[in-house]
């Protein structure tokens, strides 16, 4: 029998710390590994499938468009690129849509968006984009210096320039940024899920806007895990009583493939023109049909889904035995027990549940649509594996 676990040590590059199961099959919130266990998915390959494995409208959609043609290059027209970018324009008020693969490059593109724009309207000198400690914004080298975390900041240098990190929730440590640095953004993720799953206060939030609007500063709403319905709007930026300049996406966007967006509004609309950024696969015709198919279905029927799901699990969760905390907003959820993380993760594993963690936390990012009678269950098995 082919043993793909030791294949994968001897030829896939060591750098994920993999849980001993390997998922062979699965349908909308159930996953089997090799040994033909069936699991309650409650991750959704973070955050990824929206409406779970093998959703029938998705899997539709992209079979559809494989019968067609799998890529054209961006020399050319599309109609599931264009027909996406009107939709996600259409549903935000965005003017323009870049798309790239990951959510890593639609940060990317998000700073190239922000200093182009510095540029050409304040000089060359007021690059620097203000980010929060504790966020996370990806893994090229230009996210990583712009993640808020010192652990992310080695291995890897010499780093780019042009961060200041201010402390989440504190006013008075933008404004100090602000007074003492040439600056052309805020970038911000309205919960900081790698972070451990922590909202800003609407407060804090709102304050940066307004100290953005006084200098002249571009607002980045990095939506790469909480966009695309996961928090019970589209976009969680909704929740916060503000509309950016720039929104990145990714992950939950594709349903299941690579596909990543950097949404522009009317303030940054013309900054891109062309040569000035592009992407070989970005706006690939499979992924943005698989796309189409997520975001037409996010109605308000889902979205208000998506609240009596999350409104179960924090009810379930708050005060029950073993668990300390529970943070977050939608179906981003994090959980703090009191027994050690990672020895409730494998109780959670050996009892049919997957869960992943946050830090020092229980992390949950179930399918939009899981059926209340699986995420029921899985709740109560977690409670007994939080004892």
């Amino acid at each position: 029998m082919i043993n793909n676990k030791e294949i994968d040590k001897q030829y896939v590059a060591n750098t994920y710390a993999r849980f001993d199961i390997e998922i062979v099959d699965g349908k909308g919130s159930r996953v089997v590994d090799s040994n033909g266990k069936e699991y309650i998915d409650l991750a959704t390959g973070i955050a990824v499938n929206t409406f779970g494995i093998a959703d029938k409208e998705w899997t539709d959609a992209v079979t559809a468009q494989l019968g067609k043609f799998q890529h054209v290059s961006n020399l050319y027209y599309s109609e599931p690129c264009a027909k996406l970018a009107e939709l996600l324009c259409e549903k935000t008020g965005a003017k323009k849509v870049f798309f790239g693969n990951s959510g890593a490059e639609a940060n990317e593109c998000a700073i190239k968006v922000a200093r182009k724009w510095a540029q050409d309207t304040k000089g060359e000198g007021d690059y620097t984009i203000i980010t929060l400690r504790n966020s996370f914004h990806g893994r090229t080298i230009t996210t990583l210096k712009a993640t808020g975390q010192d652990v992310f900041h080695k291995d890897f240098g010499p780093f780019p320039e042009g961060f200041a990190y201010a402390e989440a929730n504190n006013t008075e440590s933008v404004k100090e940024i602000v007074k003492s640095t040439k600056c052309c953004a805020i970038m911000m993720e309205m919960v900081q899920g790698e972070g451990g799953v922590l909202p800003l206060d609407k407060s804090f939030v709102l304050d940066c806007v307004e100290i953005a609007r006084e200098n002249d500063l571009l607002i980045i709403a990095d939506e790469v895990q909480t966009g695309n319905g996961r928090t019970g709007t589209l976009y969680a930026y909704e929740q916060f009583g503000f509309v950016p300049d720039i929104v990145s996406t990714a992950k939950g966007l594709g349903g299941g493939l690579p596909i990543g967006a950097t949404l522009l509004f009317d303030k940054v609309e013309c900054t891109l023109n062309a040569g000035s950024h592009g992407s070989t696969f970005g706006g690939n015709p499979i992924a943005c049909a698989g796309a189409i198919s997520i975001i037409s279905r996010l109605d308000e029927k889902t979205l208000n889904g998506v609240k009596e799901r999350s409104e179960y699990i924090f009810n379930a969760l708050n005060g029950a035995q073993g668990i300390k905390s529970v943070t977050g907003l939608g179906l981003m959820i994090g959980i703090e027990t009191e027994r050690d993380s990672g020895e409730v993760l494998k109780a959670c594993f050996e009892k049919g549940i997957l869960p992943i963690k946050a830090k020092t936390k229980i992390r949950l990012l179930p399918a939009l649509n899981i059926p209340m009678d699986e995420l029921k269950r899985a709740i109560e098995i977690l409670k007994e594996c939080a004892k």
